[in-house]
């Protein structure tokens, strides 16, 4: 997992709409980066919803917010149509982005051991480097602590 103080690895990944989204082109304001394990899962969901109802107060505050899995930018799609979602949603289909920010992990389910996404997220200052971190993030109050974080850089 990345440190703070440490230069945010830029990224150029693919998004919802047909467009690709790099973390150098969004240099000047602060960037909320969340991994989440996969799209139209209970606690994905929820993060995704509450981090869009923040939008508002996230962009007043000069905010970008993208949310990253390995899901496909089609499964987005449908994603953000199914709940209305305003946040931006890039597909690291490969991995790549997760391997680099540490979220890339072993996972222990019911004594089951796989890979998968940990849900982490980075606040990315406007000059690019990583101003803080929540590794295992519990989806409840979440959006609304990195908001405070967010306001308070």
């Amino acid at each position: 997992m990345l440190d703070v103080g440490s230069p945010a690895p830029d990224f150029t990944l693919p998004r919802d709409g047909g467009d690709n989204v790099s973390l150098s082109a969004l240099k000047g304001g602060p960037v909320v980066l969340y991994f989440y394990p996969r799209d139209d899962t209970p606690g994905c969901t929820t993060e995704a919803n509450d981090f869009t109802a923040m939008l508002p107060e996230f962009q007043a505050a000069g905010a970008t917010v993208i949310g990253v899995s390995k899901d496909t930018v089609a499964k987005h799609e449908r994603f953000i149509s199914k709940h209305d979602l305003g946040v931006i949603l890039v597909s690291d289909a490969e991995g790549d982005l997760c391997e680099r920010y540490g979220t890339w992990v072993e996972k222990n389910m019911y004594g089951k051991k796989s890979m998968g996404i940990q849900r982490a997220t980075f606040l990315i200052d406007a000059g690019g480097k990583v101003a803080r971190v929540w590794p295992k993030v519990k989806v409840a109050g979440h959006a609304a602590e990195v908001l405070e974080a967010v306001k308070a850089l």
